[in-house]
């Protein structure tokens, strides 16, 4: 057997792009696009990307491997560069649609981008990002998406080689060739985190990560064949955590929403039947409060992550017919590769049992070889009991490549043989893991470890409560003690007082995990994928100074 070896036969490249061309032949009749009054079927998109691919090739300058960028929302035309980008042999980079001129210019810069799709809504943002690269440095082409509901938009004279999507459609060559990667670690995106504890950092997946990742999240969560698809969840968020290539194995139905609103979402739910839809955990916060929430027709399978929910919100949405999938990821794994699968046992437990069990992250997908919580200085397992600390470590087939132009921070997580998160768990003796913080939410008070998540979990079950976050503040005593943001749902007449917070929590949480401060908010600030943006409530805490020395 020895002399049996891999061939270009039986070793063909892994990329999801294969995807869409097996959709096109196996459902091509099948509707795979809906916004508002457009709609395509899934051999309309592959034509369509395949022009579009076809274009991007075509334009000078455009090479193998160089970055094409997209700023865009979750509308057809994003969806189609999520294949057509790389179909071109470029390398796809979705850029952030709420970040500022700024930011904007600088990914633009340290990604070089040669190429710049534009939603005509972000378009004069485009030009500001444009207008503070130093002069030595090429600005990336620019190309306008226009849609049905679209208005006339000036366009500067100084960016004449502004082309516009439909242009670029209409002129591809429908016979085009797509080009297939050479190798299976041939870079397909590039993502920058939401940098919700730090300054972004360029991600690079490869397209055999991607492969392994997209097919992966379609079997952890048992996605049937042809699906209806609610797109709740930012396609520039790790490229949709790989649905964006997912729907397309299963010809599923994607639904388009421009802009993420819970009275939309629960009319475009009814309208379409649909049956799976993605979020971060403030999506459920936002649909279990929104006042049009009523009961669903049918059941809607709902994947979250980042943040663990609350179990009080997790059991509202339930009540709804939301049928909750909780997960972790990160931009650095392309989505999800644990989540909580559950077991037919748990049906006979009492509701607040099972949200609490839901919110749990759970084991390690298939596309994962292994996944451990343990002592970051040491790297030996830390305890199956439930409650010792430790980091969590990856180690896998949809690993990134590593960050552009950053050895320093690849090199930092990824080390012994695994990649290290930054992520707080703990292991339950049943092998489910359970998040705890991000290493840096940790608040040290006393001596004592305090997991800003299970101080939030508390918050979150007061009737009150909207929205909770906790971090660190200042303690001329205990050195840091937590301080709590909160806003409090809109319809209330009478709203609590900060002493009334403090005292809910003195009930159910240990002397040394009780808020010393509340702050109240109309919104918590957040990132665009829906996290909590801790680091700016970070530098409000520390802003307001120590507290002065108290024992409590």
């Amino acid at each position: 057997m020895d002399q049996l070896k891999p061939s270009c036969v039986n070793s063909s490249p892994l990329t999801p792009l294969t995807f869409l061309e097996r959709a096109a032949v196996a459902y091509g009749d099948s509707v795979s696009i809906v916004y508002n009054s457009t709609t395509y079927t899934w051999s309309q998109t592959f034509a369509r990307c395949i022009r579009l691919a076809s274009s991007i090739s075509s334009l000078i300058g455009i090479k193998k491997g160089q970055v094409v960028s997209v700023l865009a929302p979750n509308i057809p035309a994003t969806l189609e560069l999520q294949f057509a980008v790389p179909m071109a042999g470029a390398v796809l980079n979705n850029i952030n649609t709420r970040l500022d001129a700024k930011t904007v210019s600088v990914l633009l810069q340290h990604s070089e981008s040669k190429l710049l799709f534009v939603d005509y809504q972000l378009y004069s943002l485009v030009l500001q990002s444009i207008s503070l690269f130093p002069s030595d440095v090429d600005t990336p082409i620019l190309v306008l998406i226009d849609d049905e509901n679209s208005v006339p938009f000036s366009r500067n004279l100084d960016f004449d080689q502004c082309d516009t999507y439909d242009a670029m459609l209409a002129k591809g060559d429908s016979n085009f060739n797509w080009i297939r990667p050479e190798n299976d670690w041939d870079p397909m995106t590039l993502n920058y985190t939401s940098g919700t504890t730090s300054s972004p950092k360029g991600v690079v997946h490869s397209h055999r990560s991607l492969f392994i990742i997209t097919v992966d999240s379609l079997i952890d969560w048992s996605v049937p064949s042809q699906p209806v698809y609610l797109w709740t969840l930012p396609m520039f968020h790790s490229n949709g955590w790989s649905y964006t290539w997912g729907m397309a194995v299963v010809g599923g139905t994607n639904i388009c929403l421009r802009k993420f609103d819970a009275n939309v979402v629960f009319h475009a739910i009814n309208k379409y039947n649909v049956t799976h839809m993605c979020g971060a955990p403030v999506v459920l916060t936002m649909l279990a409060n929104s006042p049009c929430a009523k009961p669903l027709k049918n059941p809607v399978h709902f994947r979250t992550g980042g943040a663990p929910p609350p179990a009080t919100i997790v059991l509202r949405v339930e009540s709804l017919g939301f049928v909750v999938n909780h997960g972790y990821g990160m931009t650095e794994v392309a989505g999800v590769v644990v989540s909580c699968i559950w077991k037919p046992k748990w049906n006979k437990l009492s509701a607040n049992v099972k949200a609490k069990l839901k919110s749990r992250q759970g084991i390690k997908s298939l596309g994962m070889t292994e996944v451990d919580v343990v002592d970051p200085e040491s790297g030996v397992s830390v305890k199956r009991d439930g409650v010792t600390m430790g980091e969590i470590v990856l180690r896998g087939g949809c690993i990134m490549l590593g960050y552009l132009k950053n050895e320093e921070a690849t090199s930092k997580c990824m080390k012994n043989n695994w990649l290290y998160t930054g992520d707080v768990a703990v292991m339950h003796p049943d092998g489910y893991l359970e998040i705890k913080d991000r290493s840096k939410d940790i608040i040290i008070s006393g001596g004592e470890n305090v997991s800003s998540v299970e101080v939030e979990s508390v918050l979150y079950s007061n009737n009150f409560v909207n929205e909770a976050a906790v971090v660190a503040r200042p303690d001329e005593f205990w050195g840091e003690t937590p301080c709590a943001f909160v806003s409090l749902k809109m319809e209330l007449k009478l709203k609590p007082k900060e002493k009334e917070i403090i005292d809910f929590c003195r009930e159910r949480l240990p002397h040394y995990m009780i808020p010393r401060t509340v702050i109240f908010m109309d919104e918590l600030p957040k990132t665009a994928t829906g996290k909590i943006q801790k680091f700016s409530l970070r530098q409000i805490a520390n802003g307001m100074g120590s507290l002065p020395a108290s024992r409590m």
